[in-house]
Order: structure tokens, then sequence, then C-alpha cells
């Protein structure tokens, strides 16, 4: 519950909506027009936006030591990040990976609230500068575009429409080429080009119906994704508190609103500094009023506070009346980026990146199991020796080619190769068969604990533990 000291404050808090902004009396939708923002933050978003794009669409092309720099193939379960091989046995890596980002994230929230949705997840970067941008281009700025929606479908309408949509999936389905390069490769996708969809029908199905999802998320779905589908949004309410760093309306400056007059003095009229123009309004990607406070809808983009300055600017006020701050710090006029809360989310992600680059400084260049032959026995193997048949697998998580050789560490015994040489390929698996052999002399129990040790060029690179199944120690 909100504390309410003040006039100024109870007409702030007593302003809030009763439903969401995309949804009108009747329970139909309700589209939402945005305005084209401009401003310094518009700039600065669109150089971050530019980035990530160009990575995106880069990223694919890029190789390292004739390997992609980022492969997600999760059909033969093989991953490259940032020039590294993975495989499913570094699952746990990945896994503590992408825990250290949702709690890099949560932390972020914690102290700057959700702006992350408005400067780097792909929903935003892809409507805001992509899709909208078509939209602006072919049927203009935001009152265009409610008039031609309005309009009877006469010739301008049709042909506007069509482009647009024709154009929408276009970008789509391109978008949907480069995430499946992602998966299989850039050759692989230059292949699959090059032979034509007659050739890979099914992947060329897939690919549709992926792309179809994709312009029906934009075209249509839209800002709807921010507070219906994504999870991150409906977390605001437990992460966020009056100490996190949002995009505020500064209700104690800007109560009472009232409409501008230059030949008037606002203090001495007792109005605050908001002269009600709508513009931070008509600039929001989601269609909420920011001055009625932190609201699920807002993606902290940003769009209101370059409105507002501009309009500051003009009515010579200062700007700053939407801008990022905390709730605290607009009702006590000082902003604190940590409390115990942060404190404990940074401790624990120094420790989850601690552990992490650990497990990767640590991790084994090549990765090996050995398995007893399923439905073998013990056989004996000359008159003084039993054997048993073993399966060596091994991955190669780096690019060179590794002679492998085993030698038994303990008890006293032999390796017998069963087929050529063990030689694995840079960043492939290799399997092979082998008897391990030991006198019957040592063997005291059914049960022998061994010792394998895995050795490339004369260096030990692994040892394994396992079992040596013979008689019992009573049937001889």
């Amino acid at each position: 519950m909100v504390s309410v000291d003040n006039e100024k404050d109870m007409q702030h808090y007593g302003s809030f909506r009763d439903r969401a902004a995309t949804i009108n009396d009747d329970g139909s939708r309700s589209w939402i027009y945005p305005k084209k923002p401009k401003g310094k933050k518009t700039k600065q978003r669109w150089i971050v936006a530019s980035i990530l794009l160009s990575l995106l669409f880069i990223g694919p092309w890029i190789k390292y030591k004739g390997e992609p720099f980022l492969l997600f193939n999760i059909l033969e379960r093989k991953f490259i990040i940032f020039g590294q091989l993975f495989w499913p046995q570094d699952f746990h890596l990945v896994v503590l990976g992408i825990i250290t980002l949702i709690v890099f994230v949560i932390l972020f929230t914690v102290i700057f609230g959700r702006i992350f949705c408005g400067w780097v997840c792909p929903q935003t970067i892809f409507m805001e500068f992509i899709f909208r941008q078509i939209e602006y281009l072919i049927e203009g700025d935001f009152n265009k575009q409610k008039k031609l929606t309005r309009q009877s479908w006469n010739f301008e309408k049709i042909w506007k429409k069509t482009l647009k949509h024709l154009v929408f999936f276009g970008i789509a389905f391109l978008i949907s080429n480069t995430f499946l390069a992602y998966i299989i490769g850039i050759e692989e996708l230059k292949a699959l080009v090059t032979n034509g969809p007659i050739e890979n029908l099914g992947t060329f199905i897939a690919l549709l119906i992926f792309s179809g999802v994709f312009y029906f998320v934009f075209a249509f779905f839209r800002e709807q994704v921010c507070f219906i589908a994504c999870p991150y949004g409906r977390l605001q309410g437990v992460l966020l508190d009056d100490q996190s760093i949002v995009v505020a309306y500064d209700y104690k400056r800007g109560e009472p609103k009232g409409k501008y007059n230059p030949l008037e003095n606002r203090s001495a009229t007792g109005k605050g500094d908001c002269i009600d123009c709508q513009n931070c309004v008509s600039v929001c990607p989601t269609g909420i009023d920011i001055r009625n406070g932190t609201q699920l809808e807002c993606i902290n983009c940003t769009a209101c506070i370059d409105a507002c300055d501009s309009i500051m600017d003009r009515v010579k006020l200062p700007r700053g009346l939407i801008r990022y701050a905390s709730e605290r710090g607009i009702s006590e006029g000082k902003n604190k980026l940590f409390n115990a809360r942060s404190i404990a989310y940074s401790v624990f992600l120094t420790l989850l990146l601690i552990v992490v680059a650990s497990l990767f400084t640590f991790r084994s260049d090549v990765e090996s199991t050995i398995l007893r032959v399923p439905g073998t026995l013990f056989q004996e193997y000359g008159p003084e020796n039993y054997s048993n048949i073993f399966k060596i697998q091994l991955v190669n998580k780096t690019r060179l080619d590794m002679p492998i050789e085993l030698l038994l560490e303990s008890p006293e015994g032999q390796i017998v190769l069963m087929g050529d040489p063990i030689m694995v390929p840079g960043g492939q698996v290799t399997e092979s068969n082998f008897l391990l052999v030991l006198p019957k002399s040592i063997l005291k129990s059914s049960n022998t604990a061994v010792i394998i040790g895995v050795f490339s060029n004369s260096k030990r690179i692994d040892a394994i533990t396992t079992t040596f199944i013979g008689p019992n120690a009573l049937d001889y």
C-alpha cells in the first residue's frame, strides 16, 4: 500500500486506470498508433539497436578456426559459443551460464527496473527499429496511420496495406533464415538455398511456419507480447520496489496539471509543470499514461522522456518532469541505488560468476566415458588371466586431432585395444572397444575397482575409475 501524504499525492494516485490500454470498453482490441519519437535517448537506443541487429545478421558469417563463431546445433547436440565447442557433457556449464544471466537480469531489474525490455529485448528491437520503421515509411506517422485505418478500402489503402504486409513477411522470412543459420551453420544454409525448396521440402515448410509465426507477432500481436506473453514483464511486481530506478513521472513537480498559458505565472496559479499535452501518451508504444505511475505495460523505452523534454524546452520549463528516478527518489528528492536486497543479489551474482569462471577454467579438452559393453561377462584370457570388454567414448572439445592412449594405473594388468590406435578428430566424438585384462591371482572378489588413465601425447588428461567383473573368489 502506498502512503498518500498530501493533496498532490492524492491526485497522482487517484488517476490510475482500471483496464489495459489495448482493450476498449466493449472488450474489443484497441490498436496502438504511437507517434514517432525523437530526442537524445531515442538516438542512443538507435545506436544500441543498430549494434545488436548488426551482430545478429553478421554472426552466422563469422568463423573462428574454420568453425562458426556461434552455433546452436540442437539436432546434433553441438554448440559453439564465442568460438568454444560445447557438447552435451558440458550441459551443466550452459545451465549455470543461463542461471547467471537470469540473476544478472534480475539484479538489473531490482536496481534499474525494466530497462532490458526497452533497450535490449529482441521483441522491442525488432518491433520498434524494424517493423515500426517500415510502417512509418509506408503509411506515415501516427495520424496518417489512424486515417488510413478508418478510411474505406480504396486504391491507396489496398496498395499500402498490401506492400506493408509483404515487406513484413519478407523480413520475417529473412530473420527466420538467420536463426536457422545459427542452428545448422551458414554453409548448410547456403546448400539448402542452392538446392532449392523442393530438395528440402520439410525444412522449407518448417521455415515458412516459423516465418508465419514471426510475422503474426509483429504484424498483429505486437505490444501484447510485453504484458500478455512475456513472463519477465509479470515479474516486475515482485522485483521492483520504491527504490528501483524506472522511467517515472515527477508528480511532486507536475501536479496539478494545467494547460499552458504563456501569459500566466504557473506557480502563482498553483499549477504544476505538466501542461497535459498528452505527448507522453502519444509516443508510448504500449499506449499507457506514464503519469499514472509504474505499470505492467511500461517497457522503459524512454520515448516519453524525449517527448516530455521537447515540450519542456518549448514552454521554457526545466527538463526531467519524466525521467529515470525511483518512487522514493521523487518523494524524498534523492535516489539510492543499493539496498539490502540489491546487495544480496550482487553477492549471489558474484559467487555465481566465480563458480562459472572456475568451471570454464578447469574444463578438460577431452571428455571421456568408459562403460562395460552391455550383455558381456568376464572371459578367460589365457590360463592365468581374465578379461572384460569395455567401450570408451571420447569427445574432443578442441579443433586439433588428438591421439589417445589408455594405460591401466591400478591394479596390475593390461589394456588391449580391439582395433586401430585411437585418434579423435577435432570437434568430434569417437568410440572404441578394448579388453581389460587382469591376472587371476589379484582378483579377491567378483568386483574389482580399476583406474584407467587417458593420455594424449604423453600428457594425462583424465583418469576413470570403473569396475572389473570376475568370478567369485570361492569359485577358484
